[in-house]
């Protein structure tokens, strides 16, 4: 009811509500642009024109008894820094809150998340017994979740051990605290954004192919940047199984599409100009050779529905190209 209450108050007062993120607001009066960020009950107001700000808590407070805070510092655990020219995303003080917890504050920090090729079946029997208190670890997962939205670095680690919330091993727990290691390193860590002259959007898909021994699903990952600044990354297994490398690829190249997709809607609606068509980057020949042939083969006919979705994009100029990446040996 509160929800249906703010909304309908919003746009009554001229604001349009986000057909991509429902959660904002957007309002375009003369030169005046103004956004509004809501959750629950917590407003973030961002406007062109300072001297706008006053009006605006004004208009809420006719309706609204409301708190001014200030210049945005904290929201929802998320440290704000800024200076002139850029703007950090933190949580600092959640992730120390997060060690402390767990009593990982004394012990010597690891300088990766999670092993490079770990295969729980190499592991002693021991660790993989079942692990007796399962709360435990899903509240810890919980809280990583959370924690990647602000560490892109976790973003793996926290999905590989998300998939086992309800039934995790000893092992899995002793991947969780090391997790926690590798965060004591450096617990300040964040997302910077720069200002840039340029909003062009570029992205970057990757796949892991039958990464997951138990199911033999692939894993989709990809990164979209606007401009020099990370604004979106995904780590998740793939709903079906994949019968080649290429298929794989191709699943990734078209979840990384989708997101570009719901990207440049956003900026639309916040009136920025991304200039299409847009570079998306994989390092895959194959997968590259069947987005850009528009005959479909037999071998491809099982992932049919992913072709027609990449394919439709390529002819209607979303992308420049598919670029193909190598990854040096090192």
């Amino acid at each position: 009811m509160w929800n249906e209450k703010l909304v309908y108050v919003l746009v009554d007062l001229g604001f349009e509500q986000s057909k991509c993120d429902h959660s904002m607001f957007v309002m375009t009066k003369d030169t005046v642009f103004i956004v509004l960020h809501v959750y629950v009950d917590d407003i973030i107001i961002s406007v062109n024109c300072s001297k706008q700000i006053n009006d605006i808590k004004q208009l809420l407070k006719s309706k609204f008894l409301i708190k001014d805070l200030g210049k945005l510092q904290y929201f929802l655990g998320i440290e704000v820094i800024r200076n002139s020219t850029s703007l950090c995303l933190t949580q600092r003080k959640y992730c120390l809150d997060l060690l402390a917890e767990f009593r990982m504050t004394g012990y010597k920090p690891v300088s990766c998340p999670i092993k490079a090729n770990h295969v729980l079946s190499h592991l002693c029997e021991k660790d993989n017994q079942p692990l007796t208190n399962i709360t435990v670890y899903q509240k810890l997962l919980g809280k990583l979740i959370y924690l990647s939205h602000t560490r892109p670095d976790i973003a793996y680690s926290v999905h590989y051990l998300s998939q086992f919330m309800h039934s995790p091993l000893q092992a899995h727990f002793k991947i969780a605290l090391r997790l926690l290691r590798y965060l004591k390193g450096a617990p300040g860590k964040g997302i910077l954004f720069k200002k840039g002259e340029s909003l062009n959007i570029k992205a970057f898909s990757d796949s892991d192919w039958a990464k997951c021994l138990s199911s033999r699903k692939s894993v989709t990952g990809f990164c979209v940047f606007l401009g020099n600044n990370l604004v979106s990354w995904k780590s998740k297994k793939q709903s079906t199984i994949s019968r080649s490398s290429a298929e794989a690829e191709y699943r990734s190249i078209c979840a990384a599409t989708c997101e570009i997709i719901w990207i440049s809607n956003h900026l639309r609606e916040l009136k920025i100009d991304s200039k299409l068509p847009v570079q998306l980057c994989c390092d895959n020949t194959a997968s590259i050779s069947i987005a850009a042939n528009p005959v479909f083969h037999e071998r491809t006919k099982h992932f049919e529905i992913d072709l027609f979705f990449l394919g439709e994009k390529l002819l209607k100029e979303l992308f420049e190209q598919l670029v193909l990446i190598r990854r040096s040996s090192c």
